[in-house]
């Protein structure tokens, strides 16, 4: 009887847990980023594949995703960018190559936050 206690506190404390998880939602152009707590973050709603983030300053961050392959089979590099200090934020896509002899395909899109 006590562990079926005990898994239920557990239950109830993950499920309310589960609910306050903070989401940012930016339109970057063509590309829909979501930022979200505690995991990874999703781009045209596909989780990337792997992600870095640092801190720019004490209110700014970089962060450097990949995603390989996107659902139309091309793999993409991506860096998101917001400034310390600043309301700007913007998003920086490469299409990565297979091939280096192939023109490198870059574009700088600006990020407007998604009302929730």
């Amino acid at each position: 009887m006590k562990r079926v206690v005990f898994l239920l506190g557990i239950f109830i404390s993950t499920a309310s847990n589960a609910q306050s998880i903070t989401t940012h939602r930016y339109n970057c152009g063509e590309f829909r980023l979501e930022m979200i707590e505690n995991s990874m973050s999703k781009i045209n709603g596909e989780f990337v594949t792997s992600q870095k983030i640092a801190a720019l300053g004490s209110g700014g961050m970089k962060m450097d995703m990949t995603l390989m392959p996107a659902s139309n089979g091309k793999m993409y590099g991506f860096e998101y960018i917001h400034p310390d200090g600043s309301k700007k934020r913007w998003l920086n896509v490469e299409l990565i190559r297979r091939d280096m002899d192939a023109p490198r395909l870059i574009g700088s899109f600006d990020c407007k936050k998604i009302s929730d």
